[in-house]
């Protein structure tokens, strides 16, 4: 036990000598944290918007004042007639209308053009004008867990799912293969140091500066980006860990296909990087992809993670609601797990 310890420490202060590598490690999360919170957003605002009416009654009064004090969205000028709104969304100079038809209640008028966006200006405008005794038929929306709309709640988790994917099977096995590499994995392998043990105790660095990043990750979007932890702490720790093993593990089995780093980097390219940024659910739902995406998306591992960090730390939810995806998660574990170790001995052999 004492070999193993002092391997892990040999190994920790290997990591910590390579400057660099800590600046990315612990650099890319703070960076992207703050620019998928601050730059890269879909967050509704300035909103230019036209006001079609012929009579500016109380009703039309209190929405137009409603809509003018939010931060969401800008009015621009009032007109007569929804053609001129038309036309001022075809020129490009107002993004959306309010059309108010007397004795026919509201209707609304949106730049279509990016689909997603005229969506959420059109949930945006129905929660911003709805008030407790609103008179405005159409208005009745009530947003759970996520009220105004902040792309933050959205972002966070799958940013935890990426990097702590990418941080623990790239670098894991890149460590490794760079040792077969430069030649030096024979020279550890003859070490008292039984030859698993070796490979745990490189693992076990990056199971640790897994969890610095995965903390600095939560602090920074509860006191940073003002997301929510609803959920029990205990088990967004308990998943992650699992999920860290589960990273670690595809490292390993990357490591045992690649003898070079370059090899090892673009195979977790392939394997992770794409994958994760493309079928996870991270950017597009995974609802909306074709149903053979969707069958592929179905092993990738941080589809399931993602999943459940926005269900635990958004919703709320108990491990009950996220069993179906823990359960994935440790049956993923287990396999390539064993899958790493089998095809490990039979290398050693």
């Amino acid at each position: 036990m004492k070999q193993f310890i002092a391997f892990v420490i040999k190994e920790t202060k290997h990591i910590l000598r390579d400057k660099r590598t800590m600046l990315i490690l612990f650099g890319m999360p703070v960076v992207m944290m703050l620019l998928f919170g601050f730059a890269i957003t879909t967050d509704v605002k300035n909103v230019r918007t036209v006001v079609v009416t012929s009579e500016m009654s109380p009703r039309t009064q209190q929405a137009v004042e409603r809509l003018a004090q939010s931060e969401y969205f800008v009015i621009t000028q009032t007109v007569n007639t929804p053609r001129e709104a038309e036309q001022l969304i075809r020129s490009q100079k107002a993004d959306m209308a309010l059309v108010f038809v007397q004795n026919r209640g509201m209707q609304i008028m949106v730049d279509g053009s990016d689909p997603n966006m005229a969506q959420q200006w059109t949930t945006y405008a129905l929660q911003t004008i709805a008030a407790p005794n609103s008179q405005l038929s159409i208005i009745n929306s009530q947003l759970l867990y996520n009220p105004q709309m902040k792309s933050a709640y959205n972002f966070v988790p799958a940013i935890m799912g990426m990097l702590l994917m990418l941080i623990c099977a790239m670098m894991t096995s890149i460590s490794i293969v760079r040792e077969k590499e430069k030649g030096t994995m024979e020279v550890l392998l003859v070490s008292p140091v039984r030859p698993l043990m070796v490979i745990i105790a490189k693992a076990v660095p990056y199971l640790i500066l897994a969890f610095g990043i995965l903390i600095t990750i939560l602090l920074m979007a509860r006191f940073v980006l003002g997301v929510p932890l609803a959920g029990s702490l205990f088990w967004i720790l308990a998943v992650s860990t699992l999920y860290i093993l589960l990273a670690l593990s595809l490292g390993l089995l990357i490591s045992n296909v690649a003898q070079t780093q370059l090899v090892a980097l673009l195979l977790s390219a392939m394997v992770l990087l794409m994958p994760v940024v493309m079928l996870s659910g991270m950017l597009f739902p995974v609802e909306s992809m074709p149903t053979i995406l969707q069958w592929i998306s179905a092993i990738v591992p941080p589809r399931y993670y993602i999943e459940t960090m926005r269900k635990l730390m958004i919703m709320g939810v108990g491990i009950g609601e996220v069993a179906h995806e823990v359960a994935v998660l440790a049956v993923m574990t287990v396999v390539l797990l064993a899958i790493a170790l089998k095809k490990f001995k039979q290398r050693l052999e």
